[in-house]
């Protein structure tokens, strides 16, 4: 993940070969009417506390690296809470190769809502966390592993906290909360053997849109949560989002703004970032947007903290949390109406 390409001149051709070939799906699955008042569903509040507390109870399992067993306890921890609050959860267990022949024992965890429901609605993010810290600025910091509270843990906190909404507030729709694995299992910044690192990053969401937990899977459309939850954050229109599902993107910052929290959703455009929706659009072809922060000053785009030891809970904002989790949550229950 988390490769930003600030202009697109060298993607043209690409995007262009890549529109012919799924317009039609995005025109049947994303185009979703945007009104300039919409009219808004009764949703559940999002508690932010809430959600914080989840991101605390992931780290404290220490770094969600596949193959460690704070990634095994983690992920059983996942498994078991969104059981509690009456998802049908299925686990999908494979062996993933990482760009330097590791294999990475991987886990996606798709938790869903009326799961027999034909009109769904696709929710992810990734639970594991950065092997290395390899843009942290002291680069005695580079091999040791990234804790994730916001690279992984904010996402899936969020997804929890939806989870807990939707239990005491049930749609007549279906909604699936997918945890996807071994996404920031990417090639270190230090590594220059490998020329094109891109296919190294997002293994669980290529693995998923290419054998989804059923055959025949099919979402209206998704919405990605990635670092959802740092101080600062705010949230840009990315690339292939705005490519890919430019009605959704209007949904969603329309939305935000309706709620009042439109500082956090500024009208402006980030980058391409190569992340876990990009396989969602471009195999499975389900139309799929990202939330993901875009910093334009400081030593990354993604914020100071990123692939940093100072990943930590102490530099995750509820308010942040708050603005992300109960838009999502509006958009969701807009729907069922």
């Amino acid at each position: 993940m988390k490769q930003t390409i600030k202009t697109a001149i060298h993607y043209t051709l690409f995007l262009f070969v890549c529109s012919m070939c799924i317009t039609c799906s995005n025109k049947s699955n994303s185009g979703k009417k945007v009104n300039a008042n919409m009219t808004m569903a009764v949703a559940p509040l999002f508690n932010a506390d809430s959600a914080y507390s989840f991101i605390a109870e992931q780290c404290l399992f220490g770094p969600r690296v596949p193959n460690s067993e704070a990634h095994r306890k983690c992920g059983d921890y996942l498994v078991n809470k969104f059981k509690s609050y009456g998802a049908t959860v299925v686990e999908q267990k494979t062996n993933l190769k990482a760009f330097d022949g590791t294999i990475l024992d991987a886990r996606n965890i798709i938790a869903s809502f009326n799961p027999q429901h034909e009109v769904r609605y696709l929710i992810c993010g990734h639970w594991d966390s950065r092997p290395w810290a390899d843009n942290d600025p002291d680069p005695a910091n580079w091999g040791k592993p990234v804790m994730g509270a916001n690279d992984g843990a904010s996402g899936v906190g969020v997804m929890l906290e939806l989870a807990r909404a939707i239990q005491s507030q049930p749609m007549n729709i279906g909604i699936d909360l997918i945890c996807f694995d071994a996404e920031d299992y990417g090639v270190p910044q230090w590594e220059n053997r490998y020329e094109d690192t891109s296919s190294s990053w997002c293994l669980g969401s290529q693995y998923w849109s290419s054998y989804p937990h059923y055959y025949g899977y099919r979402a209206r459309y998704g919405i990605l949560l990635d670092m959802v939850g740092g101080m600062g954050c705010t949230f840009s229109k990315e690339g292939y989002s705005t490519h890919y599902a430019p009605q959704i993107v209007d949904l969603v910052w329309k939305t935000a703004a309706q709620l009042g929290y439109g500082q956090f959703f500024p009208r402006r455009n980030g980058g391409y970032i190569t992340d876990d929706h990009v396989p969602v659009n471009e195999t499975l072809r389900v139309p799929c947007i990202n939330i993901v922060p875009y910093f334009t000053d400081g030593p990354s785009n993604f914020g100071p903290t990123w692939h940093t030891v100072k990943d930590n809970i102490n530099h995750i904002d509820k308010n942040v949390l708050k603005a992300v989790g109960q838009t999502v949550l509006q958009v969701i229950y807009n729907e069922n109406l």
